[in-house]
């Protein structure tokens, strides 16, 4: 074995000891528990063409990203690990369904900026781990596309809606822009071209969406201010690369403690707001940023999510279905494992 070839062994081989060696410190052994029995729940709901679906088979690309996402926060890739095939499967269903015009989805679904958004994070994830020649030449075809496709699909405010601006009559939705925002920073990370103007008025937009204690509305028409897109927003800016030094960011927090944590909503208080776990899936990702807050707030949200785990691995609440909930918990509980760029510090 050459110098350099060794060099790069233990270049990567120590921040995966000194991640676990972080983990077994810190974390109870419950929660791996959980997570793999979330896992096997997933793996089982796969459909045999590689998708997974929401309750009265919805949704289907965003619940494959999301799901996808899921098990390669675990570790696994299209080559490697216990969910590679599945993984694999995943891929290959969006690739499919990704159409000419760029759209990772179907243009009859009337949410499908969720199911692109989702997508462009989960691919761009897989692209930078992919071995396979064909494949990888296939996803850096199809992201590049999705990102063109996000660009003509912005709102002349700067949002997105649930369709694109064109198909939507230039309507525009927080949580559906705060997608976009995520899934672009996720391919720009991979190396596919973004224009820096997108991220700008989409930062201007959100900007323009704050109510005065620092809530982020449901539109920039109104609708007043939401915690679950405040929560959001803060992820979304981390994103477009603004941090806590930035007045809005600092608005945003503010708000989100008051109204989400460390306010006593960590847990089952906060369900009465609607959309908890799309919550958390973002305002876990603001907390594991905080260092001095991550340690408690994930004890207090774990101890939550081993509460309501049902006996099969999965989570139940919501209209949804048990793909969505059940991906977004394992997401959460798994952060701390930094196998994703777009959710590392």
């Amino acid at each position: 074995m050459t110098f350099s070839r060794r060099w790069r062994l233990v270049v990567a081989i120590v921040p995966i000891l000194w991640c676990a060696a972080g983990l077994s410190a810190e974390r109870d052994p419950k929660y791996d528990a959980a997570i793999a029995k979330a896992l096997e729940f997933l793996a089982r709901e796969q459909r045999r063409q590689g998708y997974w679906e929401a309750n009265g088979g919805q949704y289907r690309v965003a619940m494959t990203a999301l799901a996808g996402i899921a098990m390669s926060c675990e570790g696994s890739t299209t080559m490697r690990g216990r969910y590679s095939e599945n993984i694999a499967k995943a891929v290959d269903y969006l690739l499919d369904v990704a159409q000419p015009n760029g759209l990772i989805g179907y243009q009859d679904d009337y949410h499908y900026t969720y199911g692109h958004g989702f997508s462009m994070v989960f691919l761009s994830q897989v692209f930078g781990e992919e071995e396979d020649n064909l494949r990888r030449q296939r996803l850096h075809e199809v992201l590049t596309k999705a990102v063109a496709f996000s660009v003509q699909a912005q709102t002349s405010k700067g949002g997105w809606g649930y369709v694109s601006a064109k198909d939507g009559n230039d309507f525009d939705e927080g949580s559906t822009c705060v997608t976009q925002v995520q899934g672009l920073r996720a391919c720009r990370n991979a190396g596919i071209v973004v224009p820096g103007e997108v991220i700008d008025r989409a930062k201007v937009y959100i900007h323009e969406c704050m109510s005065d204690d620092g809530g982020v509305e449901y539109s920039i028409r109104g609708g007043g201010a939401r915690p679950p897109i405040t929560a959001a927003a803060v992820a979304s800016m981390y994103s477009a690369g603004e941090y806590d030094g930035s007045d809005d960011v600092q608005q945003m927090l503010e708000y989100c403690k008051k109204n989400i944590w460390p306010g006593g909503t960590a847990g089952g208080q906060a369900q009465h707001f609607g959309h908890w776990h799309y919550m958390h899936l973002y305002y876990a990702q603001v907390m594991y940023r905080h260092e001095d807050d991550w340690p408690r707030y994930f004890r207090e949200i774990g101890q939550q999510l081993l509460r309501t785990q049902s006996a099969n691995g999965s989570w139940t609440e919501g209209h949804v279905g048990p793909v969505y909930v059940t991906s977004i918990c394992s997401i959460i509980l798994q952060l701390d494992k930094g196998s994703l760029p777009i959710y590392q510090k």
